[in-house]
């Protein structure tokens, strides 16, 4: 293995120019997954989530992602006690921050600070409605300049929470009287698909189709990916077939779309259907190739991917990196790597070479595999063939050197890219907390969370998700307050996921009020618990002796399964 120093040496020879009252009042409380990293799609390059001990897509899926999941800590959260302690490298940050994040009514807090506007709307929309129209009615008489930045700020702020969001929609186009823009209808329609409203969603885009070139193949995408995303792969072939009604053009971009979308939400046999339906009238081009065979490597039959290539090349289309890219991460992850080598041989055969994008899902494949000696290879390889390693590509390597326990060399590598002219980037940061959590290195975690907001490099979900689970692990309530108001500030909504996590932590760890407060906060908002969540909290609200409390969760939990 390269020792820390021909480490550093290899990398400087190339240059490279979340109501929770009871936690943290309401900050967070309408607005989480785990490292972000690459897994390249094979029709347009999308990033895809890695799976590295951690699985992120759970924001619209009713399923647990997988840094929810045990993990084998459930024992070390005793060595804890103490609820209030921050680390003291970061106390001062903590305790000062902007908004504070202790046990109080939200209200209060809000009233210290409300001076900008999207925190007096914020302080209006914390409170639940039933519907849309409750918050128009909530919202009259708010005195706030709207501009088209704060709605879009407030769609955002308010993702995972579609009454707030689409009640605001509503009134501020009321109090502006001027149409909203096509970006924010999108961004509302994005918002009512992510929360699987999608009556809604399809009532919206009507509103759209009224206004002259407000329905776009953009606006289409978004809803084919959010239907798909639900597993409703039919209705998201349907809703491409009558795009014509929307004017948008049914041509072979909708079509790729369409696949693409089926494919990374684990149906390829749905896009080789609409492959089949749709060739005769619409062409298909190399992408569509790509996109199958993308499908079918990512379920492991590479006897159909290379018929799926033959195909294409029968029809006169020559494989192309990204083929070449998705066969090589398939032999990656089987960890055939005489294969891989003799599929890079054959790019360089056919003029083509391994871009930083096919570097990138190599060593992504190979950490996965841990095979650490291999993925470092990679990087000789890339030094080799003068092709630059950019922020992604080192986010995969750090996570390698991390997989294979060696947290040093990865530190090393995360200083040295601003020495080869490379910012890190919200992936880069995410790994770094992902794998200082997965330690329970608090005190490191929590100063790159500090560091990204010195760098004005704007967390997501992915970045607060293990730092959740790493703080009821370690029963940080106060840590944990933080970061659920942080969350609220930047604009990162409570997805299902996370709050399946703390319920669930929160009652192992005795916290049942609290728990029961974010499953109220959970079933409020439209989501419908889990049965493992649900029965984690009955259970442990019926050990501890509180029956009322455990006769409301039943009451509430028949609510959410009827509405």
């Amino acid at each position: 293995m390269l020792s820390k120093v021909k480490l550093l040496r290899c990398l400087s020879l190339q240059q490279a120019p979340f109501c929770l009252k009871s936690i943290c009042g309401e900050d967070y409380a309408n607005s989480l997954n785990g490292v972000s990293s690459v897994l390249i799609n094979a029709f347009c390059t999308v990033a895809e989530p890695l799976d590295a001990d951690t699985s992120p897509a759970a924001d619209e899926l009713p399923e647990l992602p997988d840094w929810v999941k045990s993990s084998g800590e459930e024992g070390r959260s005793k060595k804890f006690k103490d609820d209030n302690f921050v680390p003291p490298s970061v106390s001062y940050w903590i305790e000062n921050h902007k908004i504070h994040a202790g046990d109080v009514d939200m209200k209060s807090v809000v009233n210290d600070i409300v001076e900008t506007d999207i925190d007096k709307v914020s302080e209006v929309l914390k409170n639940r409605f039933e519907s849309p129209d409750s918050v128009v009615k909530a919202l009259d008489g708010c005195d706030v300049d709207v501009s088209e930045g704060l709605v879009e700020q407030v769609l955002r702020r308010f993702s995972c929470d579609w009454i707030p969001a689409l009640g605001f929609f509503k009134w501020a186009e009321m109090h502006k009287a001027v149409t909203h823009s096509a970006d924010l209808y999108n961004l509302m329609v994005d918002n009512l698909g992510k929360t699987r409203k999608f009556d809604m969603m399809w009532e919206l885009v009507g509103e759209m189709k009224d206004i002259e070139g407000y329905v776009t193949s953009k606006t289409m995408t978004k809803v084919v990916r959010r239907i798909a995303r639900a597993r409703k792969y039919d209705d998201a072939i349907e809703a491409v077939d009558k795009m014509t009604l929307f004017g948008v053009e049914k041509d072979i971009t909708a079509m790729n779309m369409l696949m693409d979308s089926l494919v990374k939400q684990g149906s390829v046999e749905h896009a080789e259907r609409v492959f089949f339906d749709f060739k005769d009238h619409i062409p298909p081009n190399s992408q569509t190739y790509n996109v199958l065979v993308h499908g079918w490597c990512k379920i492991r039959q590479m006897d159909k991917a290379k018929a799926t290539i033959d195909e294409m090349k029968k029809q006169g289309f020559h494989p192309d990196a990204m083929t070449y890219t998705t066969i090589i991460e398939s032999y990656c992850r089987e960890r055939d790597f005489r294969k891989v080598e003799a599929t890079i041989e054959e790019m360089k055969q056919n003029g083509l070479h391994p871009s930083v994008v096919t570097y990138t899902v190599m060593m992504a494949a190979l950490s996965k595999a841990k095979e650490t000696e291999k993925a470092l290879e990679v990087y000789e390889q890339m030094k080799q063939n003068n092709c630059s390693p950019d922020a992604t590509f080192y986010s995969a390597f750090i996570n390698a050197l991390s997989q294979a326990g060696r947290l040093k060399d990865s530190d090393a590598v995360f200083e040295d890219m601003s020495r080869q002219g490379i910012c890190p980037d919200v992936a880069t940061y995410n790994t770094l907390i992902y794998i200082a959590c997965k330690n329970l290195q608090e005190e490191k975690a929590l100063n790159l969370l500090k560091k990204m907001e010195e760098d004005q490099c704007k967390p997501d979900l992915n970045t607060y998700a293990p730092l959740l689970k790493m703080c009821c692990i370690l029963n940080r309530m106060k840590v944990l307050s933080f970061l659920l108001s942080h969350m609220f500030k930047n604009d990162v909504g409570i997805d299902f996921g996370s709050y399946a996590l703390l319920v669930s932590r929160l009652c192992k760890n005795g916290r049942h009020d609290r728990a029961c407060s974010l499953f109220e906060e959970m079933v409020m908002k439209g989501f419908v618990p889990m049965d493992c969540t649900y029965q984690i909290l009955i259970k442990g609200l019926e050990r501890v002796g509180m029956l009322e409390e455990k006769q409301r969760i039943e009451k509430l939990m028949l609510w959410a399964q009827k509405s």
